[in-house]
């Protein structure tokens, strides 16, 4: 999860697939953890693929277990230019602030998760 100095997170709007979980939803990037793969190669390989970026300096903000996976959540503070970012998955990516994360449903429960980060963040 990238945060920027305005403390807004950064979400993108997952493709509107119907053969994908999900579609047409906001999401916070990343992705599944390949057999084989950490946490760690698997956050660095994902923002390869899917924002061509060379991810380093990050911290893990949580790790949560859901009834069909474990969640490894890293973030960074980082004031990525959305605009120069070639998505090769999802349709857009947006900045978002902790009211507008939390009137928005998130795809795979991220919700929880981002306002945890908000409230982390607020002490």
């Amino acid at each position: 999860m990238f945060v920027n100095s305005s403390n807004q997170v950064l979400l993108f709007l997952r493709d509107n697939k119907p053969d994908i979980p999900y579609p047409d939803m906001w999401d916070v990037p990343g992705g599944h953890v390949e057999p084989g793969e950490t946490p760690e190669a698997c956050i660095i390989r994902e923002m390869k693929e899917e924002m061509d970026l060379n991810l380093e300096g990050f911290s893990l903000l949580s790790k949560l277990e859901f009834s069909d996976r474990i969640e490894y959540t890293y973030w960074k503070e980082e004031d990525l230019d959305i605009d120069a970012i070639d998505l090769t998955e999802g349709q857009r990516l947006k900045w978002f602030s902790r009211e507008e994360a939390a009137r928005t449903p998130l795809a795979y429960g991220f919700n929880t998760i981002v306002e945890s980060f908000f409230s982390s963040r607020s002490r």
